[in-house]
C-alpha cells in the first residue's frame, strides 16, 4: 500500500468546518466572529511516551486526547487538527485500530482531521490542534493572584501509578491496573470543564508533566507563590477507587511521589477567587468531573508544601523533563 492508499483508507473523511481540507497543500479555517483561534501541538514518541505494545486504538485516542487537553487549559471549544505519523512500516490491523481510536475521540469532540503527513521511519505521531475561544476570554497561566484557591481536576497519579507498575516497580491487583492503565492510556480531556471555568478561573494548565512542576509554571508567569496541602493531593490517590484502594499498600512518600510529580494525568489545575467557590463547584457538578481544593496562591514566590498538621514539608519534587 503506498502512501496516498493509506491516507485515503483510513485518515479521509468528509469535512464540514474546514473550506479545504484532506487532499490538498493546506487546509482553510476560519473561526466565528467574536472569536480567537487557539492552536497547539504534542508529540507522542515510542518508547518515549508509550510502550511498543500499546493496543493502538488507545495511542490513537491518546495523540489526540494530549491535544485537547491544551485547548481545555485555555478554555478553547475544539474544531480541527492536523496529524503527522512516521511508520515503520504498513500494518494495516495497527491502522485500523489506531484511526478507529483517534476518529471516536474526534467524533466525541466535533473536532475534524483536515490534513497531515505521512513518512517511513521510526512510529512517530504529532498532532496539531485548533479550537476556537471568545476574544479576550481564553483561560491563561499569567492570571493568577494572591489569594486564589488553587484547584485540581479528577486525580492526579493515578497514571503514574499504572506507569511504575507497568515497569514492574510496584505491584497492583489485576482490577486496579486495568483501571489505571485506562487512565495512562486514555486519557479524559476536560474540554467541557475549561469551557465552563471561563469567568470563573484566573488562570489554567493541564497536568502533563506533573503537578508541582506544570503549576510552576503558573507560578512563574502570574509573579506569584503557592502553598500546596500535599495531603489533599494524596487523600485523593489514596481513596480514587472504591471498589479496592489503588494505593492502600503503599506509604505516603510513594503517594507523594505519584501524586504531585507522576505526570500524564492531562487533568486541569487552575485558580479562581475564594469568592466563586460555590460557582466553581456547580460548573464542575455540571461537567461531571470532580474538583478538589489543594491549597492557595501566595503573594511572595516560591511554592511550599504543607503537611496535614499545617507543617512544612522538605523535599523538592522534580517533574517530567525530556532533556533532565
Amino acid at each position: 500500500m503506498g502512501e496516498f492508499d493509506l491516507i485515503a483508507r483510513y485518515f479521509t473523511r468528509p469535512v464540514r468546518r474546514a473550506d479545504l481540507g484532506v487532499g490538498d497543500d493546506c487546509a482553510l479555517l476560519a473561526p466565528a466572529p467574536g472569536m480567537q483561534l487557539a492552536v497547539s501541538s504534542d508529540m507522542l514518541v515510542e518508547g518515549r511516551h508509550f510502550f511498543a505494545d500499546v493496543d493502538p486504538a488507545a495511542l490513537g485516542h491518546k495523540a489526540l486526547a494530549v491535544n485537547l487537553s491544551d485547548l481545555a487549559a485555555c478554555g478553547a471549544r475544539p474544531l480541527a487538527f492536523t496529524l503527522a505519523l512516521a511508520l515503520p512500516r504498513v500494518d494495516e490491523p495497527w491502522l485500523q485500530g489506531f484511526a478507529q481510536g483517534l476518529f471516536d475521540l474526534a467524533d466525541a469532540h466535533r473536532c475534524e482531521l483536515v490534513g497531515g503527513d505521512t513518512t517511513a521511519g521510526p512510529l512517530n505521531i504529532c498532532v496539531t490542534i485548533f479550537g476556537e475561544v471568545p476574544t479576550g476570554q481564553a483561560l491563561l497561566r499569567s492570571g493568577a493572584r494572591a489569594g486564589d484557591d488553587i484547584w485540581v481536576s479528577g486525580t492526579p497519579g493515578e497514571a503514574r501509578l499504572a506507569l511504575d507498575a507497568l515497569r514492574g516497580q510496584l505491584t497492583l491487583p489485576a482490577a486496579t491496573l486495568a483501571r489505571l492503565r485506562a487512565r495512562l492510556e486514555r486519557p479524559t480531556p476536560r474540554v467541557a470543564l475549561g469551557s465552563a471555568l471561563r469567568g470563573l478561573a484566573t488562570s489554567a494548565i493541564d497536568l502533563s508533566d506533573g503537578l508541582l512542576g506544570d503549576l510552576g509554571h503558573i507560578l512563574k508567569a502570574s509573579h506569584v507563590g503557592a502553598t500546596i496541602e500535599a495531603h489533599a493531593a494524596i487523600d485523593l490517590l489514596a481513596s480514587s477507587d472504591q471498589q479496592e484502594s489503588a494505593a492502600g499498600n503503599f506509604d505516603e512518600n510513594i503517594l507523594m511521589q505519584c501524586a504531585l510529580a507522576g505526570g500524564d494525568d492531562y487533568e486541569l489545575a487552575f485558580t479562581a477567587a475564594p469568592a466563586l467557590r460555590q460557582a466553581v463547584q456547580a460548573a464542575a457538578d455540571g461537567c461531571g468531573t470532580r474538583v478538589t481544593r489543594i491549597g492557595s496562591i501566595t503573594p511572595g514566590p516560591g511554592l511550599r508544601l504543607q503537611g496535614r498538621a499545617g507543617q512544612a514539608l522538605p523535599g523538592r519534587f522534580a517533574s517530567f523533563d525530556h532533556f533532565a
